[in-house]
């Protein structure tokens, strides 16, 4: 089962996935689709407010973020990690529970990047934004970093995430019935 969509003008066939017996999500991936993330950050940066740094999660927001700042002409943008590296120091940690991973995972986020974040506005991305746990815990690393969270992007709000006033977004993402109808 797929679900189309168009997307930044273009149009794309999402693979509908099982969550639990009840609940299916459409797998939404810009990885190995230059194509489909350049329209989604140009379109992105149109309607961003002032920042000072883009700050995304490993992994799937890692070609938006990167895009984005390429087109926008930044020098740098920040990565919160999924696992700590051998050259980060002085290293900020929270907990994250995402729809797509049926786990608790950590994000990370090294020191040097909490000291460029400190008193500088921060413009949150991400590929989707479902149930808002990877978004709080960006959220979070910002904050404990001293950063100001001057905006949340994502690529398709999906579900709640769709009536969420904090969050700008290209476009819904439904969520599915087991039969691949979408729900109401």
């Amino acid at each position: 089962m797929y679900y189309r969509m168009k997307i930044a003008g273009l149009e794309r066939d999402l693979p509908i996935c099982p969550v639990n017996e009840n609940l299916y999500i459409a797998g939404f991936v810009i990885f190995g689709d230059p194509e489909l993330t350049v329209a989604c950050a140009r379109d992105l940066l149109a309607k961003a407010p002032e920042y000072d740094y883009i700050i995304t999660a490993e992994a799937k927001g890692i070609p938006l973020a990167h895009e984005m700042a390429r087109q926008a002409g930044d020098q740098r943008y920040i990565l919160a990690r999924k696992a700590t590296k051998l050259y980060m120091r002085d290293i900020f940690e929270v907990e994250v529970h995402s729809i797509t991973t049926n786990r608790t995972q950590h994000l990370y986020l090294d020191g040097v990047d909490a000291q460029r974040i400190k008193g500088k506005k921060i413009l949150i991305v991400d590929d989707v934004i479902s149930t808002g746990e990877s978004l709080g815990a960006l959220e979070a690393l910002v904050e404990k970093a001293g950063g100001i969270i001057c905006g949340k992007m994502a690529i398709l709000a999906e579900g709640d995430a769709q009536d969420r006033g904090d969050i700008i977004y290209l476009e819904k993402l439904p969520l599915f019935h087991p039969d691949g109808t979408v729900m109401e």
